[in-house]
């Protein structure tokens, strides 16, 4: 039985979804085909055997009126006939009694004990003259039973055309049954086709730029498998901003790294030939090499980090927002000593905490105060403000310069991977800074946004929310 199971189960696998689909449709369909066929043969039969019953019941029952008081005989004996009335004969209970003449209908034991009122009345088939007959038993009064039989050839003839009509019925039904399977498997399965299609194409191709053909309607009315293959143009969409996003990742890196590498590569050519440079000379293109080999270490470091998406659970811990804060700003008037930075800590913020990585947070906040501390003047200060706010513990950390602003043309553009603006294109930086920011904030479950402050310059804030991530 276990061969049995794991052969159907290799048949199953190899067969493919849509043939399988087609036959449980075909096989359901015909099951119902069959069973409603053979409901209805069963109905049928019982019926005319009913009528041939009812018909024996009513001929007894004249008889009954028609002979009372009479003595074991041969009522009537015209039955062979179709036309002809039923054959009845009255039998005693005592074979004693039994008349000369031979009987038309057989005499068994229970028609005896019918006579004699020890058995119930019955129905019984038995053969006389070349024919079936239909029998009826019935208690005839006074220790005697009678008998009453009516040809059934015609009832089995009957039977039979029913029978061959209604497998004939089934059978079409099974075939008809067949052919919709397969129609509903190919009209229900077309989208899937088609997303199977398109997947191979893809994976062929490795364009993610293909997507599914939907039917026309109003998405609350798509099927199960329409919305399958929404979801998979939904995911192809993503699918395509990522490799997007991705080549022009490399695109921007390779454009960024050329420079300083080419610079690199200058420079150490210039220092092989030491002995021909005079002591100036190589003293200035030694300190231009350390700045180039640590710009380029900077930018494949930022590089890394953006490609972490997710901030490491070993090192997340409670961090009081407020004391990394006044560290970073601490570090950022030692880094800038010609920029004044100004930190406000409002009331119910000071010991608001929330579960991060301090390290990646504090790079964050460094990342924000570099850019402010790049644009601002000299006699205006770097303000970094921290309020707490609404009753569920929410944060809200701004820092906002005195410069010169983000332009409305370069506003939506400002954390894309190495955008720059016109204005900071002289400017030291890889254009990786706010991009890396707003990575980090949404790793901790908060969200950054640029704008213009009021009063002129820029104004970057971090809203944590109450519940932290």
């Amino acid at each position: 039985m276990s061969g049995v199971r794991r052969l159907g189960a290799r048949w199953r696998r190899r067969r493919p979804l849509r043939t399988r689909l087609a036959l449980a449709a075909s096989a359901a369909v015909a099951l119902v085909a069959v069973g409603v066929c053979a409901a209805a043969f069963f109905v049928i039969r019982y019926e005319l055997l009913h009528q041939l019953d009812l018909s024996l019941t009513q001929s007894a029952t004249r008889v009954v009126q028609e002979n009372r008081g009479e003595g074991p005989q041969i009522v009537a004996g015209e039955c062979r006939f179709l036309s002809a009335p039923a054959c009845a004969q009255v039998v005693p209970a005592d074979p004693a009694a039994d008349p000369e003449a031979a009987y038309l209908l057989p005499v068994s034991a229970p028609v005896r004990e019918v006579a004699a009122g020890t058995r119930a009345p019955y129905f019984s088939n038995v053969t006389r003259f070349g024919h079936s007959l239909r029998m009826l038993t019935t208690p005839f009064g006074d220790g005697r039973a009678l008998q009453v039989a009516l040809r059934a050839d015609p009832v089995e003839r009957g039977v039979r055309q029913a029978a061959v009509l209604l497998a004939a019925v089934g059978g079409a039904g099974v075939l008809l049954a067949g052919v919709l399977g397969y129609a509903v498997s190919r009209t229900g399965l077309a989208p899937v086709a088609r997303l199977t299609s398109t997947a191979e194409r893809i994976a062929a191709t490795r364009d993610p730029r293909h997507r599914i053909e939907l039917p026309p309607g109003p998405p609350g009315r798509q099927d199960e498998v329409t919305r399958l293959a929404a979801s998979f143009n939904t995911m192809l969409g993503e699918l395509e901003q990522s490799v997007s996003a991705q080549r022009r990742l490399v695109a921007d890196a390779s454009h960024e790294l050329r420079t300083p590498l080419t610079a690199l590569r200058t420079n150490a050519e210039l220092l092989a030939r030491a002995d021909r440079l005079t002591p100036a000379q190589r003293e200035r293109a030694s300190g231009a090499l350390g700045r180039q080999i640590r710009e380029v270490t900077g930018l494949v470091n930022d590089l890394i980090e953006l490609a972490r998406d997710e901030e490491p659970l070993p090192l997340v811990e409670e961090v009081r927002i407020a004391e990394l804060a006044e560290h970073t700003v601490a570090m950022a008037r030692t880094h800038w000593p010609r920029v004044r930075f100004e930190l406000e800590v409002g009331p119910g913020a000071a010991e608001a905490v929330r579960p991060g990585v301090p390290a990646r947070l504090a790079r964050l906040l460094t990342n924000l105060l570099d850019n402010a501390a790049k644009f601002s003047p000299p006699d205006a200060p770097v303000e970094v403000g921290l309020t707490a706010y609404g009753g569920g513990g929410g944060l809200e950390l701004s820092v906002r310069d005195h410069g010169p602003g983000i332009a409305p043309e370069d506003l939506p553009y400002v954390f894309d991977r190495f955008y720059r603006a016109e204005a900071a294109r002289a400017l030291p930086g890889s254009g990786l800074g706010l991009a890396m920011a707003r990575q980090i904030a949404r790793a901790h479950g908060a969200e950054l946004t640029a704008g213009a402050a009021p009063g002129g310059g820029a104004l970057f804030t971090v809203v944590f929310g109450g519940e932290g991530p």
